[in-house]
């Protein structure tokens, strides 16, 4: 059985999926683009992007009863490697050790021209 986890703190669902959904004791966090819910709005530069997809996925984590502390496996989808660097300094930022899993990799393109998107797994 599955639970989907919504909230207005983060950017809505724009096609046929969930913000995010509980399985059993694991929360499956969609893809965040870096898209503020306030202003609809995406900041220019990749550190602003990645604070900004961390901030979405803190908060749908927090609607489940969850935080970053509980994610044990993150994918960090890229517009272009060069990225990496300045994305790996604001992700050190945010999570802690035991650090997640995590892969990062670079796409064709990214919706909304996006620099980053960041999807997760946490565990309750």
């Amino acid at each position: 059985m599955k639970k989907e986890i919504k909230t207005t703190k983060a950017p809505g669902a724009i096609g046929p999926y969930s913000q995010a959904t509980i399985a059993g004791n694991l929360i499956f966090v969609s893809g965040q683009l870096p898209i503020n819910p306030e202003t609809g709005e995406m900041p220019a530069d990749i550190k602003e992007q990645t604070r900004q997809s961390i901030a979405n996925i803190r908060a749908i984590l927090e609607e489940a009863g969850a935080s970053l502390d509980n994610v044990v496996k993150s994918t960090v989808l890229l517009a272009d490697m060069s990225l990496f660097g300045a994305m790996n300094e604001v992700y050190a930022e945010n999570f802690r050790e035991v650090y997640p899993a995590r892969c990062a990799f670079a796409v064709k393109e990214l919706p909304k021209q996006a620099l980053v998107e960041i999807e997760v797994i946490a565990a309750l």
